[in-house]
């Protein structure tokens, strides 16, 4: 028998009553959602620390480790030393009385607080869970102390370490220039702890934990990311040698009118030909990594005194700056190869010309002087380069023209950054000539090295293609960075950006170098044994007639397969004669004894292809890729 249900209809009235419960219910709801998001914004931070302090919460920062910075044979030269902060939680220890006097005299044994201050903490920071009792504490004496909380009577409560890490530079002043130094934030300054800060570091992790109402410690950690590590092309044993050699220089020629230092400024560069990498960058005055605003070593107590805050910090500055990418000058005779090049390679010159010198040339309305005032006579190209000419140069250079002269001075980098990897490189876009502004007068002192400015690193690197073939690597200081593990992240390999010059024009460079070196102006900078090629430089500092002059040499061995350049430039040498090349060939000379055998070079004079040859210039050669 089937059911019969009885069928219900809503009255209006019973829906208005639905209808008004319905909505205060969603009204409460709406309220209670509408508070807790108050309570959320203005008073969450308080209930949760009301919260978590019942339950004894402690959240702890875990530092990354900047990555180290090694030198192409993973010698340390900047590294990061973990040290730990002493922390007492006063909350803690106040709260168990029985363990506050063998953990006071726990931490006066194995740190040396005094009793006093400890209990004076406890007293003024009672409710404190974060009270540091002493910093930077290394690992051993943190070591003592765990050692006796670990004991099985042990009563000791209330202390936790926290962990840093400071910078460290093992060689202290080596290659300061180049490393930089850092914050204690962590952020570099200068060198290649600027460049690669982002790199060098990492990211913090953290512990969480609290003690729940079981009394059981519950604790989540996310570890810290360290730095990479970053692996330099420099060399710190040729480093060394260098820095050696320069201080030892400078210490020889201090007293001069009361300088302490024996040159303005002494620096050296030094790179391997063939990938653009740099072996050693190094100046005097440098200064100790470990104590960077320390001026005691260039000036005397009574100076630094003297000083104004502005000054000081000019002081620092100039101190940090890197001279081997930061200084412009005048180049003075060692752009003499360059002008020849230019010649050579465009086919302005066949390589069978002769020139006369005989002092001077007018140019314009100018009289512009030989270094030889009495002239050189009759003058092959060849014979231009060891004597240093600047006669014949001027000569050349009018051949040459103002439009391929200015066309190879770009090809070579000049007014260009090189963008090696280090901070603060110079511009030098409007320190040279264009085409348009270029003249007659400005042609003939550019093609002898005046009236122009170049960096170190712009000359350098674009002297190593005129030896090496033609090929212009981009100059670089890193050459691997590696993950904190020791993997490898990436390997940076050398970049070839363009050929400046034909292997044909480059293989006359190194002849005429090589026997400038050999007979000529650069004859001291001559290594025993070692076929070697090379250009000095004497260039007068503005404004002309003051007799200051910063001198120079760059060179490199061996002659016919260039494996090492070096660039050595001095600048206002404190003698009364500055105007002496002799200063930077003999210091280049005393460089290379030391590095030549180092670098697994051996002895080449007097073997058979040793010496650069080139063909006669009756063959006409008619120059290289660029028409």
């Amino acid at each position: 028998m089937a059911r019969r249900f009885r069928e219900y209809r809503l009255t209006r009235p019973m829906r208005k009553k639905i209808l008004v419960v319905l909505g205060i219910v969603f009204s409460a709801l709406f309220f209670l959602i509408g508070r807790m998001i108050y309570i959320q914004k203005v008073d969450g931070d308080r209930y949760e620390r009301i919260v978590l302090d019942q339950q004894e919460y402690s959240s702890q920062s875990i530092p990354y480790r900047r990555g180290d910075i090694v030198d192409c044979k993973n010698t340390i030269l900047a590294t990061s030393k973990d040290v730990y902060n002493v922390v007492l939680d006063c909350r803690v220890l106040n709260a168990k009385k029985a363990c506050i006097e063998p953990t006071i005299a726990a931490l006066t044994s194995c740190f040396g607080i005094p009793e006093s201050d400890i209990r004076q903490k406890l007293k003024d920071n009672a409710r404190s869970q974060y009270c540091v009792l002493v910093k930077k504490v290394d690992y051993e004496k943190t070591k003592a102390y765990r050692d006796l909380e670990e004991q099985k009577d042990s009563k000791l409560a209330g202390v936790w370490f926290e962990k840093e890490y400071v910078r460290e530079y093992p060689y202290k002043s080596v290659a300061s220039s180049v490393i930089g130094f850092t914050t204690k934030g962590n952020e570099g300054i200068n060198g290649l702890e600027r460049t690669y800060n982002d790199t060098l570091n990492g990211e913090d992790g953290r512990q969480y934990g609290y003690l729940s109402s079981d009394n059981d410690y519950e604790k989540t950690i996310i570890d810290a990311e360290d730095g990479k590590t970053i692996v330099s092309t420099i060399d710190v044993t040729i480093q060394s040698m260098v820095e050696k050699r320069i201080e030892k220089f400078n210490k020889e020629h201090t007293g001069y009118k009361g300088r302490k230092q024996g040159s303005a400024h002494t620096a050296v560069l030094v790179m391997n030909p063939n990938s653009g990498e740099v072996l050693a960058m190094a100046q005097y005055p440098g200064y100790d990594l470990t104590n960077p605003r320390d001026l005691s070593h260039v000036y005397s107590e009574k100076q630094i005194k003297k000083m104004s805050d502005k000054k000081k910090l000019a002081v620092l500055n100039d101190l940090w700056n890197n001279f081997c990418i930061t200084a412009t000058y005048e180049p003075g005779s060692t752009a003499k190869p360059f002008t020849v090049a230019m010649g050579l390679d465009s086919g302005k010159l066949k390589g069978k010309e002769t020139y006369v010198c005989n002092g001077s040339e007018k140019v314009g309305d100018h009289v512009i002087h030989c270094a030889n005032r009495n002239g050189h006579g009759k003058e092959t190209i060849e014979k231009a380069v060891n004597n240093s000419c600047n006669d014949a140069l001027m000569q050349m250079g009018k051949k040459i023209g103002i439009s391929t002269f200015t066309k190879y001075q770009a090809i070579f980098g000049f007014g260009k950054k090189t963008r090696v990897d280090l901070p603060g490189e110079a511009r030098t876009d409007t320190l040279i000539y264009t085409k348009e502004t270029m003249n007659a007068t400005s042609l003939a002192t550019n093609s002898f090295g005046q009236n122009f400015n170049a960096t170190m690193i712009q000359l350098g690197s674009g002297f190593c293609s005129l030896i090496n073939g033609g090929k212009y690597y981009q100059p670089h200081l890193v050459k691997e960075i590696r993950n904190a593990d020791g993997s490898l992240y990436e390997e940076i390999e050398p970049t070839l950006v363009k050929q400046t010059i034909s292997k044909e024009t480059s293989r006359y460079l190194r002849k005429y170098l090589y026997t400038t070196v050999k007979e000529g102006t650069a004859h001291s900078a001559k290594v025993e044994g070692y076929t070697m090629g090379g250009k000095t430089g004497t260039a007068e500092k503005l404004p002309r007639g003051n007799k200051k002059y910063l001198v120079s040499f760059i060179g490199f061995a061996p002659a016919n397969n260039p494996q090492v350049m070096i660039y050595v430039i001095i600048d206002e040498p404190h003698l009364k004669d500055q105007a002496q090349s002799s200063l930077a060939t003999n210091l280049a000379k005393e460089i290379l004894t030391q590095v030549l055998p180092y670098m697994n070079i051996y002895p080449d004079e007097g073997k058979k292809g040793a010496e650069p040859q080139i063909k006669a210039p009756e063959e006409n050669y008619e120059g290289g890729i660029f028409e």
